[in-house]
């Protein structure tokens, strides 16, 4: 049985997007759109500016490595500079290493991955828009090899390295996800903290096992020995949203997975769920934003 996040991740899959390392000095400054991806940013030498929205600005040193999910942000020497768009410099494939300022004595890398087919809110959502790692935790050693392991295979250009970039791409993102569970475990919203919670961690176990049971409140609270009136408020805590709305979504995701795959709406609600394609029609249109036969 695979855990819950194992299961996601399998579902909507991640790719490695793209390597890229920036090298600079003097002074620039730089910003990046906020597309749904996730970032990896590891320092390999120097320092500069991290400049994020509704944020104050943070310093990051050799030796630090980030997690960015889902923002705009800025990196810089200093600041208070005006940035140029640092999307254009890598608007040509071919240019993954590029400089900026006078002189190259800061280094910078960064790795993108982006989760398939338009479901990346599922993950994206969960996670902070920005985490700062322990640089001397075991877990940002292993996240800093990974990066290096990726950046190697990106260039050398070997047989197989598509598919060896993939795999490693989820190694980050599993990597990430450890260390953010491991430094936030009751603290910040969503269902990938919520893991961590013994009783609210079985209760989002049960309802991916089983995604198309009937499942209520009742039978849920009563597996996990709680109140029907504790287990939502909870799990809407701890999560964001009641737990039957999480099932919802998921299952959602999951129809979507499958009516892609070219499985018909009778057979994806069934399987989901659902004895009325009415209803799953209606849930799958509340969810998605569009029909299930297509946008």
């Amino acid at each position: 049985m695979k855990d819950p996040f194992t299961e996601v991740l399998a579902v909507l899959g991640t790719r490695s997007v793209r390597g890229t390392s920036l090298e600079a000095g003097g002074e620039w400054a730089l910003s990046f759109d906020g597309r749904e991806r996730l970032k990896f940013v590891a320092v390999m030498k120097g320092q500069c500016w991290l400049v994020l929205p509704d944020r104050p600005p943070e310093v990051l040193k050799e030796g630090d490595v980030i997690l960015l999910s889902d923002t705009c942000y800025t990196v810089a020497s200093d600041p208070g500079l005006n940035p140029s768009d640092g999307m254009t410099l890598y608007a040509s494939l071919h240019h993954n290493t590029v400089s900026a300022g006078r002189s190259l004595r800061h280094d910078y890398d960064r790795r993108r991955q982006r989760v398939r087919n338009g479901r990346a809110s599922f993950v994206l959502d969960a996670l902070p828009r920005f985490l700062r790692l322990d640089p001397h935790s075991s877990r940002t050693e292993a996240i800093a090899r990974t990066l290096v392991s990726l950046k190697d295979e990106a260039d050398a250009g070997r047989i197989g390295g598509g598919l060896v970039a993939e795999r490693l791409a989820d190694i980050l993102v599993v990597q990430a996800v450890r260390a953010y569970v491991a430094d936030h475990p009751a603290g910040d919203v969503g269902w990938i903290t919520a893991l961590a919670d013994q009783r609210l961690g079985k209760v989002i176990t049960l309802m991916h096992r089983d995604v198309a049971r009937r499942w209520t409140i009742e039978a849920l609270a009563g597996e996990v020995g709680m109140s029907r009136s504790a287990l939502t408020l909870r799990f809407t805590q701890r999560v964001g949203r009641p737990p039957l709305d999480h099932l919802t979504r998921w299952r959602m995701i999951l129809a979507q997975r499958e009516l892609a795959r070219g499985r018909s709406v009778s057979e994806v609600a069934e399987a989901v769920g659902y004895t009325s394609q009415s209803a799953f029609g209606h849930a799958y249109k509340r969810t998605m934003g569009h029909t299930p036969r297509g946008r």
